[in-house]
């Protein structure tokens, strides 16, 4: 191709155009392909803007957001935006997005009322908390905890807390954003209690963080919540407890029969709170449930320096968000928590799921297997548990079968292990059930 044989901007953007592309964004493509190409011709080079600008496009529109057909198992996958909404929660973020609402209106009095503020009772009323507040996520609940408490004094941790999650997030830097000076206590894998009372004298605050996103085992010993608000209450400093996934009560009344065995090991917010933890930090979208949201539950004084702080505004939720946690919270409330997503496919029976699997097994010829298998929380919410599900192993190229399937529309995203391509239905819609069938097919 010559400089003269280029196509024109409008024309080649007009194309972009026609595949979805946004006109302003479209022409910015267009004129970087064309410029590449210029460049490439007076090096010598070859050079097909056309086919550059539509691959450019392709990937902008492979990037917008769109819903995903979850074959994983993984009930809380982090990639896919963790916990499904239940559809009431979604249809009043929906109001609060496309008109206007009471997201900081008393609407009894007509005046300036405080953010979050139906959300707050709903979350003392659901933990037996004296008060609550509702940040962004929960890093910026600890953050904003740290900041407002401990302030510039010494926050006392076990080393074997200092955690990192997802996107090199770590502890210590957190702590040290905060003002608070990190006195890291015990060992990796040992911390008692006396390890604690060597440094609580000139301590602000006691921080507990549950390791939601791995575990320890083997020569493992940590202080209980009892054992620490108990030194907290001798010595007048607050006990801070970060349980990460925010499962409301252990006992899991919202669902029949016993707790699910997995969650064993998991500390609920009721629970921490009735051990004697001043504040209690978790999350509102991986074991709650609901919508991306930090959430602080525990003693009025200290909520109420958490919300005074400047940091606090920078952190607050939007009204959407509000919304979708008050929706949620509600169904808590009114004995309803087994209908939210999470929850509901974590209550899907054993024999059941194992029939859509031979149907879909069926649907595809027999072309695999259905194995007892298993599915997984996620999100990092209690490591190394599983639950129990049947698993359909698809024969063939296993790496060509999930390209294909994530090529679909919509994408479907399935799990590969040792070379066999693995579906696991639990995370899916049985109104998708009859897409998975065709892709296959």
């Amino acid at each position: 191709m010559e400089l003269q044989d280029l196509p024109r901007v409008d024309d080649l953007a007009g194309r972009l155009v026609e595949m979805g592309v946004p006109g302003r964004l479209a022409t910015a493509v267009a004129r970087e392909s064309l410029e590449e190409a210029r460049s490439s011709i007076l090096n010598g080079e070859q050079a097909d803007p056309s086919s550059r600008a539509v691959a450019t496009a392709e990937l902008i529109l492979s990037a917008r957001p769109t819903r995903i057909v979850n074959a994983t198992g993984v009930l809380l996958h982090t990639n896919l935006g963790r916990a499904i909404l239940a559809p009431e929660a979604a249809a009043l973020a929906t109001e609060s997005l496309v008109g206007y609402g009471n997201v900081e209106l008393d609407v009894t009095t007509g005046r300036r009322g405080g953010r979050a503020g139906h959300a707050q009772r709903l979350l003392t009323s659901l933990t037996g908390a004296e008060a609550a507040l509702v940040v962004n996520n929960n890093a910026a609940a600890l953050l904003l905890a740290l900041a407002a408490i401990a302030g510039s004094g010494n926050a006392v941790v076990s080393r074997g807390e200092e955690i990192e999650i997802g996107g090199s997030f770590r502890l210590p830097e957190l702590m040290a954003a905060s003002g608070a000076t990190l006195v890291e206590v015990g060992t990796t894998n040992r911390t008692r209690i006396d390890d604690y009372e060597r440094v609580v004298a000139a301590a602000a605050v006691i921080l507990k963080v549950h390791p939601s996103n791995y575990r320890l085992e083997g020569f493992a010993e940590a202080a209980s919540y009892g054992e620490l608000a108990d030194l907290a209450q001798r010595s007048g400093v607050p006990l801070l407890a970060d349980v990460g996934s925010g499962l409301l009560d252990t006992n899991v009344p919202w669902l029949p029969g016993s707790p699910p065995s997995w969650l064993a090991a998991e500390p609920g917010v009721r629970q921490t709170l009735e051990t004697g933890a001043d504040l209690v930090l978790f999350s509102g979208d991986k074991l709650l449930g609901g919508p991306q949201a930090g959430i602080a539950v525990g003693r009025r004084d200290l909520i109420g320096r958490m919300a005074k702080h400047p940091l606090a505004r920078a952190v607050r939720i939007d009204g959407a968000t509000h919304a979708a946690l008050v929706a949620t919270l509600e169904m808590y409330a009114a004995d309803r928590g087994a209908e939210i997503p999470f929850w509901a496919m974590v209550g899907l029976e054993y024999d059941h799921l194992e029939k859509r699997h031979q149907q879909l097994l069926g649907a595809v010829g027999g072309k695999g297997n259905v194995v007892a298998g298993e599915s997984l929380p996620g999100a990092g919410s209690v490591p190394g548990e599983t639950i129990p599900s049947p698993n359909l192993h698809l024969t063939g190229n296993a790496d060509r079968l999930w390209e294909r399937l994530l090529n679909a529309s919509p994408p479907i995203l399935a799990r590969r292990r040792e070379g066999t391509l693995i579906i696991d239905l639990r995370t899916v819609d049985p109104k998708d059930d009859a897409h998975l069938v065709e892709t296959l097919a």
